[in-house]
């Protein structure tokens, strides 16, 4: 993906972070709370099999759009 469009979706994500604090559900493997950023970010990378920055330039709307389902679907 070129700079531009990285840095794009490094945006995206942050704000979906900022949306999706506190509102995961508590897991046994994070006694502290689940770090949202992490989770957006791991998500990308489980559906695209590859970091948010490796992705080809052609999927970013696919990648926004999915980006944006994890907001939509998240509880509360």
């Amino acid at each position: 993906m070129n700079k531009e469009n990285a840095n794009k979706l490094w945006k995206i994500i942050q704000e979906t972070g900022d949306y999706l604090r506190n509102k995961l559900p508590d897991h046994p493997n994070h006694p502290n709370g689940r770090n949202s950023y992490a989770h957006v970010a791991i998500s990308v990378k489980s559906k695209f099999n590859s970091s948010y920055r490796d992705i080809d330039d052609e999927k970013l709307e696919e990648v926004i759009k999915y980006i944006n389902s994890l907001k939509e679907n998240s509880p509360n």
